[in-house]
């Protein structure tokens, strides 16, 4: 199992590190748990989904919290029963992950643009993929910053252009966390929270739309698709000391997609 392989490489007289990630089911998320489990953090997952049993990190199933994001009552009392899991580990939360997004679409699958989106679509996906990082990052600063902790906010390339797939509501509420992530990091760093972003391209996952394989021939330099390893990576290089004066940016993982 990838989580007990990850606890025998952490030296036994360093005290666990906890992460708290966001839409951990599938994808990057999934990447994600699986990188800073082998390297012996404890990780608390949340999502709407129950724990798939299939996961293969330790501790998985004690250390999940089904939760619905687009509830803004429900997500302020997670984070009272985050802080109660913290109690074990001194109360510390090393990393916050925001990662779980929502992107409705229209019939067939269809693009939702600024001429179809409802006013209550607007609402849900903005709950999810804006304000549950803003609820979530606010109760949790004191354990972030017992910790000196990281927060890591996972935006997107269609943040800042229009993309064929992405939808409107979509595509906004990752242009506001963008700028959300400059906001806290002048907000957070002084109390010694480094806050931070990436910004995926078109990564191998499950989600992906037909019509792909065209951006990535004419659109992406490295020609390929990026992995949700690869970008599990450069999560846990801003949520380590690697990054120690790394603040307020907005790293993009896409093969050049952006340039």
């Amino acid at each position: 199992m990838a989580g007990s392989t990850g606890t025998r490489s952490r030296p036994s007289n360093e005290p666990r590190r906890v992460l708290l990630l966001t839409g951990a089911s599938r994808g990057i998320g999934h990447a994600t748990v699986k990188r800073f489990s082998a390297a012996g953090w404890r990780v608390i997952t949340v999502s709407r989904q129950p724990f798939p049993e299939q996961c293969p990190w330790e501790m998985g199933p004690e250390d999940h919290i089904q939760l619905d994001l687009t509830d803004p009552a429900a997500t302020e009392l997670a984070v009272k029963e985050i802080q109660a899991r913290l109690a074990p580990d001194n109360g510390l939360l090393h990393a916050l992950v925001n990662n779980a997004a929502i992107s409705p679409k229209g019939p067939g699958g269809s693009r939702l643009g600024s001429l179809e989106m409802d006013l209550e679509g607007w609402l849900r996906v903005f709950r999810v993929n804006f304000f549950a990082p803003v609820l979530l990052a606010r109760g949790l600063v004191e354990p972030l910053q017992r910790a000196k902790g990281s927060v890591v906010n996972v935006t997107s390339i269609a943040g800042s252009r229009v993309h064929p797939f992405a939808g409107v509501a979509y595509s906004t509420s990752k242009a506001a966390l963008a700028g959300l992530t400059r906001e806290m990091a002048s907000d957070f760093a002084p109390l010694g929270i480094r806050v931070n972003a990436i910004s995926p391209g078109e990564i191998d996952t499950s989600i992906l739309s037909p019509g792909t394989e065209k951006i990535v021939r004419e659109q992406i330099p490295m020609r390929r698709l990026g992995r949700p390893e690869e970008v599990a990576q450069a999560i846990y290089f801003l949520c380590t000391e690697a990054s120690s004066y790394v603040n307020g940016a907005e790293l993009h993982i896409n093969g050049g997609q952006h340039v």
